[in-house]
């Protein structure tokens, strides 16, 4: 079959190999005659799927051993509740830099529990740039930031420091692009579906000093210690989804790892955005260039009938999820770990030959 040219946003492409071993798997795991997600998860088998998908995280982002890794469900989106449910205090201030929509669901979760304090915004700006002062509040219990915008194309490429208070990422977008130093942050949460996998399981890595935060009212299911003590097996977990995820996981490992995926992704990103700068405006960037997005290429034509007309020449051309966000339109393509360099130097080719059309 002919594989779709995907620069969806997310659920995102994932490595052709890893829906290759899974194919091959799908009815027979392991000789057990039942595959993945007919696997009763207190088997052995899946057990064995879930401790190496932990130790491949563990490894690839040199994760210490004073963190936990949990799996868990409903999304970044319900981590935007969870943090401040297990880590704002009384009489602490959750503390949020705003730098797209994300961002501001975040802490419109976190009004919903306690006090809040914007440390830095960039929305009259439109959300271009990442702010570069950040002021944080009084009596703070926590930083929280995401580290790249999929909406509006920013990326953080210094971040702040977590040595005066606790530093919070939701890192769903760009988490395993680039090598991560672990203990910069006290908590990064992921939903799966750009870089690790499918969407149905959401990555917490917390540094343990936190979980002492959590307090035993909380509804079992929303306490981050449930996870810790039950090895993220307190109930049934999404076992298929964290099944591919440790394949995404070897799939790295093979490439080469975290240096050589890195590398990478530079070379796709500067693949488009020299074609954007150098289109004379005939392509028009969303963010500042210091601000860029390594995984989400942002840009509007300089009318909207071309932009149209260029979104449905893509279409028919067999790329595809090049539309902007339904809230901001324009276009975008997702560059994500699991697209190729060709697919993204095919898609320049494009741009070029439609701008010279038009």
């Amino acid at each position: 079959m002919q594989r779709a040219l995907n620069f969806n946003a997310g659920p995102a492409a994932l490595p052709v190999s890893v829906l290759q071993e899974a194919e091959k798997n799908w009815l027979n795991y392991h000789n057990s005659g039942m595959a993945v997600m007919e696997l009763s998860h207190r088997s052995k088998d899946y057990e064995a799927i879930h401790q190496k998908a932990q130790d491949l995280l563990r490894n690839i982002l040199s994760i210490p051993n004073n963190y936990e890794i949990l799996f868990l469900q409903g999304g970044a989106s319900l981590q935007f509740s969870m943090v401040p449910m297990n880590l704002l205090t009384e009489g602490k201030i959750g503390n949020y830099v705003l730098t797209g929509v994300w961002s501001e669901k975040a802490l419109q979760e976190a009004e919903k529990i306690g006090s809040t304090y914007i440390a830095a915004t960039s929305k009259v700006q439109k959300y271009r740039s990442i702010p570069n002062e950040i002021s944080i509040s009084k009596d703070a219990a926590y930083l929280h930031i995401t580290s790249n915008n999929t909406i509006y194309g920013t990326q953080w490429n210094q971040f702040p420091s977590n040595e005066f208070i606790p530093l919070i990422a939701d890192m769903s977008s760009d988490i395993l692009s680039k090598p991560l130093d672990i203990e910069n942050f006290d908590l990064i949460y992921a939903g799966a579906q750009k870089n690790l996998g499918p969407s149905g399981v959401t990555v917490v890595i917390i540094n343990k000093k936190l979980l002492s935060n959590s307090i035993d009212r909380l509804p079992t299911m929303l306490n981050y210690n449930t996870y810790a003590k039950h090895n993220s097996l307190y109930n049934t977990p999404p076992t298929l989804a964290i099944y591919l995820l440790k394949l995404v996981l070897e799939w790295v490992e093979q490439e080469g790892g975290l240096k050589v995926i890195e590398k990478r992704n530079e070379e796709k990103a500067k693949i488009l955005y020299d074609c954007i700068d150098e289109s004379e405006g005939f392509y028009i960037g969303h963010a500042e260039k210091e601000s860029r997005s390594k995984m989400n290429v942002t840009f509007n034509l300089n009318h909207d009938d071309i932009s149209l007309k260029f979104l449905q020449q893509a279409k028919e051309a067999g790329f595809i999820g090049l539309n902007g966000h339904r809230s901001v339109g324009g276009c975008r393509a997702s560059i994500y770990n699991a697209i190729p360099v060709d697919q993204v130097c095919q898609l320049a080719e494009f741009m070029k030959a439609f701008k010279n059309k038009n």
